[in-house]
């Protein structure tokens, strides 16, 4: 008898270890979707669960073939409709950032680039000039980089300030840094699909929050109508640094595994 409890008590372990792996995947796919067009879409489909079960309960055949076709069709359609989505998610398991793990970078590395970085921001947003300063972590930006202006530049306040210097070359687009070297400027990126963005929002701030949703990516922005430092990660965005709060965010998000997350 002693012995059929122990086997029960065994199923009981692994429903309730199946139950919390399932429960941390659900919760881990809702922070995933939170504030994209994805939780619209969910909210559409979950409307077209409900209209399924109630033309199946009252026997309205005709409502119900048409539902069936509609989901047909849907399966077909959400995996494009959810492409990016699913490209951010896939990624951050690739990299292990979907249970929380990253690279660590070496500290004195770090806090030379939040440093010059943030003396490079501060001088710009008392100026009034836009710029976009991307950094590359373990979702490799390439793509981006290859249609910008490489440079292979060690980075300092001076050559940033250079870069985003009005009426020149390199002053639209954002600037890639990997490590301590700015890739590449002048660069392109995806603009963020969020339609609760305020529309305060420029395309920098718009590009800032488009790369962060899709790679682990952490960018600055300065705002060049109101001189206004932000810093993007995750598809969230804080704004209103000073130079030292930069430095010591930046710091926080590049060093020890960046663990720092804006909530």
């Amino acid at each position: 008898m002693s012995g059929y409890l122990t086997y029960f008590n065994y199923l009981d372990l692994l429903t309730f270890v199946d139950i919390l792996i399932v429960a941390f995947v659900i919760y881990k796919f809702l922070l995933l979707i939170k504030g994209t067009r994805a939780v619209q879409l969910l909210k559409g489909l979950a409307v077209l669960v409900i209209a399924s079960s109630v033309s199946s309960w009252f026997h309205l055949s005709t409502i119900n073939w048409l539902l069936d076709k509609t989901w047909t069709a849907l399966a077909v359609a959400l995996p494009v409709v959810f492409q990016p989505e699913l490209r951010r998610a896939l990624e951050q398991i690739g990299r292990g950032g979907f249970f929380g793990k990253y690279s660590r970078r070496a500290d004195e590395e770090v806090r030379h680039l939040a440093h010059q970085v943030a003396l490079a921001a501060d001088s710009l947003a008392r100026r009034r000039v836009g710029a976009l300063l991307v950094f590359a972590r373990e979702t490799g930006l390439q793509e981006y980089v290859e249609k910008g202006v490489k440079l292979d530049a060690l980075v300092s306040a001076e050559i940033i300030g250079s870069i985003f210097e009005p009426n020149t070359p390199l002053h639209d687009g954002a600037a890639i840094i990997k490590g301590n070297r700015i890739a590449a400027a002048a660069c392109y990126l995806p603009l963020t699909e969020n339609p609760f963005l305020s529309r305060d929002f420029g395309t920098r701030h718009r590009a800032a929050l488009g790369i962060t949703e899709q790679s682990d990516a952490v960018a600055v922005v300065v705002s060049e109508e109101r001189g206004v430092i932000s810093l993007v990660q995750g598809g969230k965005i804080l704004q209103g640094f000073g130079r030292t709060d930069l430095e010591k965010m930046l710091g926080d998000f590049l060093s020890q595994g960046g663990k720092a997350v804006i909530s």
